[in-house]
């Protein structure tokens, strides 16, 4: 997750701690994942969003196991012909991946405020001119 960024971590820790699940940092944070997403479109423009990233805590397995596969794929595999699905993907957490997406996506539409870029985030002047814009028009 890209977090330290807006209102949106509280909502995202929020329904992981229901799920019983714990909300990491990006763990692979000199890699710039969050820059190249489809959400950072709309955070150049002012707009919050939620970056999700898979984990690397697999249970069942032992501590750096999943960072390990990661690394591998991401050599041997990402953007080359030998990316594409195999038997050897497990897909055991998307269900609550599915799920923790939809119940937040259900508290920011109850809430009673917009989301918000946390004061100094890189991202908030742009969001403070996009609501500039609509009170002018």
């Amino acid at each position: 997750m890209s977090s330290g960024k807006s209102s949106l971590d509280a909502t995202i820790e929020t329904v992981a701690r229901f799920q019983g699940r714990e909300v990491k940092p990006d763990q692979f944070p000199d890699r710039g994942y969050y820059y190249r997403s489809d959400q950072f479109s709309f955070a150049k423009v002012g707009v919050p969003g939620i970056y999700l990233d898979d984990g690397t805590d697999v249970i069942g397995r032992p501590p750096g196991w999943g960072r390990q596969q990661k690394e591998e794929w991401e050599l041997k595999k990402y953007h080359q012909p030998a990316d594409k699905l195999d038997g050897s993907w497990n897909f055991d957490g998307m269900i609550q991946d599915a799920q923790l997406d939809m119940m937040a996506a259900w508290l920011v539409a109850q809430a009673q405020a917009l989301p918000s870029w946390k004061p100094g985030d890189e991202f908030e002047a742009a969001r403070k001119r996009a609501l500039a814009e609509l009170k002018n028009n």
